[in-house]
């Protein structure tokens, strides 16, 4: 610990001293009423943000689906693993979020700093290993799911090409997540902004040969994603360093890698990482679920969760809106604010998502429709759509809960829930689909089943919770101090 703070203060010292970085905005340190205007502030550019996230792989599968329901089956598998590569790299991004809005909370701007340098450097270490690892183990693990040939081959390509770029994934998440953890969401928007706009311009030239690029299929897919997401995140990094936001990377303290926080990031984030690398490999496992009903349901597994991913854009949003305020709450000792931050971000996403149930209920069809016309595809994408959006509220108050539990610093709860009710699901699903011949709706029925009670017990853990800190029967998390011990 000790050898920690005189690395500070020789690094101070040398040049670092909080007098010579850029004044930040002061929203980002000074504490202010917790009111549906401050939630809605955070919130709004978040949910603009994921349904530009969303949008790559939307534009993905919309271009690749004009190649065939073999090309789109493929992406489809591919995005799966692609998921599970964002659960690992989320040890870091979770435990960042936790870690800088209670430093923003506690009015401690020099650790916040630290703590986003930290973020990368330690993101860095394990991003490398993993994009090489993940591109050598590609046909291994595409060969796990047990499709097609043709499928096969379309999932390989795309894939190998994406986790050759992990880095690039990498830091487009945690620079993200640093800085809506310190209350800045509009850089994070006009990073996706990029991204898209880079995405589809690079995705239409390549996959159809346009202005006079080779036609390359979904590899040119692929190369579209990783081009926004590379500059995008590209983005984030220069306004972090020369601009005057929230958070500052400016000067060259604090980069050199520190095991107290890198212990401190991996204590809240790998729970986070195990709960949604076991949900992805839950979703991994589905997509060899749904393969024993045949390419066509693959097909339309994807395109259904596309389309609903959309839906569940709002309930994700104000998620991490909950991390982030309730993080900030807990660090500026303020239980009551972060009950308040609870409530109406569970208030605004169950609204949002409850209407978004009807509306998906009402016009799967023409949902369907807008990717793909070979009927055999609409009929059981139709089937899925319908069978999620029941589910679509209780999604809402999972989302909300879990993320307040984590900005608690209380990462082993949705963990522990989130894991077992998914691998639930999946179980349900094997059996209706391999037993009784179910179909795709059926397979999404299972997940109905399993989220409502899960969604009811998170909401109740996280009340109880914030009630013993209101009520003195709990102490609330110590912050560490800017020395990062």
């Amino acid at each position: 610990m000790a050898a920690d703070e005189a690395i500070v203060a020789a690094e101070i010292g040398a040049g670092a001293n909080l007098a010579s970085e850029p004044l930040l905005d002061a929203g980002a340190v000074a504490p202010e009423p917790m009111t549906q205007g401050r939630v809605l502030r955070l919130a709004t550019p978040i949910i603009g943000e994921n349904l530009l996230q969303t949008a790559v792989g939307a534009v993905d599968t919309f271009m690749v689906a004009r190649l065939g329901a073999a090309a789109v089956a493929g992406v489809g598998t591919g995005f799966e693993i692609v998921f599970f590569i964002i659960a690992i790299l989320s040890a870091i991004d979770i435990g960042a979020t936790v870690l800088v809005s209670q430093a923003i909370g506690a009015g401690d701007q020099r650790r916040a700093n630290l703590l986003a340098r930290q973020a990368i450097v330690w993101g860095l270490v394990l991003a490398v290993p993993v994009s090489i690892g993940m591109f050598y183990a590609t046909p291994a693990l595409i060969g796990l799911f047990g499709t097609a040939p043709d499928v096969a081959a379309a999932a390989i390509t795309y894939l190998r090409i994406v986790t050759a770029a992990s880095v690039a994934l990498f830091l487009s998440f945690v620079c993200g997540a640093v800085l809506r953890g310190a209350g800045d969401s509009r850089t994070p928007l006009a990073g996706a902004v990029i991204a898209n706009i880079v995405n589809v311009a690079v995705t239409y030239a390549l996959v159809f040969g346009k202005f006079g690029l080779p036609a390359l299929g979904v590899a040119g897919s692929a190369a579209g994603a990783v081009a926004g997401r590379s500059l995008g995140a590209a983005y984030m990094l220069l306004v972090m360093i020369y601009g005057l936001k929230a958070i500052s990377l400016r000067g060259s303290w604090g980069w050199r890698p520190r095991v107290t926080i890198a212990r401190q990031l991996f204590t809240l984030g790998l729970p986070a990482a195990a709960e949604q690398m076991l949900s992805s490999g839950a979703f991994i496992t589905l997509i060899a679920v749904v393969a024993l009903i045949g390419t066509p349901a693959l097909a339309a597994q994807q395109l259904a969760f596309t389309a609903l991913s959309v839906a569940f854009l709002p309930g994700i949003a104000f998620s991490i809106t909950a991390t982030a305020l309730v993080g900030q709450s807990i660090g500026a000792r303020l239980p009551t604010d972060a009950r308040r931050a609870w409530e109406i971000s569970l208030r605004w996403a169950v609204t949002w998502l409850g209407t978004g149930g009807v509306l998906v209920f009402i016009f799967a069809e023409r949902m369907m429709g807008i990717f793909s016309s070979d009927p055999e595809v609409i009929a059981a994408g139709v089937s899925a759509l319908r069978a999620l959006s029941l589910a679509l509220p209780f999604w809402a108050v999972w989302f909300v809960s879990s993320g307040g539990l984590r900005g608690s610093g209380d990462t082993r709860t949705p963990l522990i829930i989130g894991a077992s009710t998914m691998w639930l699901a999946v179980l349900l699903a094997w059996i209706g689909v391999n037993w009784f011949a179910g179909g795709l709706g059926w397979v999404w029925v299972a997940f109905v089943i399993t989220t409502s009670p899960a969604a009811l017990l998170m909401w109740w853990i996280f009340r109880r919770r914030v009630h013993d800190y209101e009520s003195g029967r709990c102490p609330l998390p110590a912050v560490s101090a800017a020395t990062g011990h």
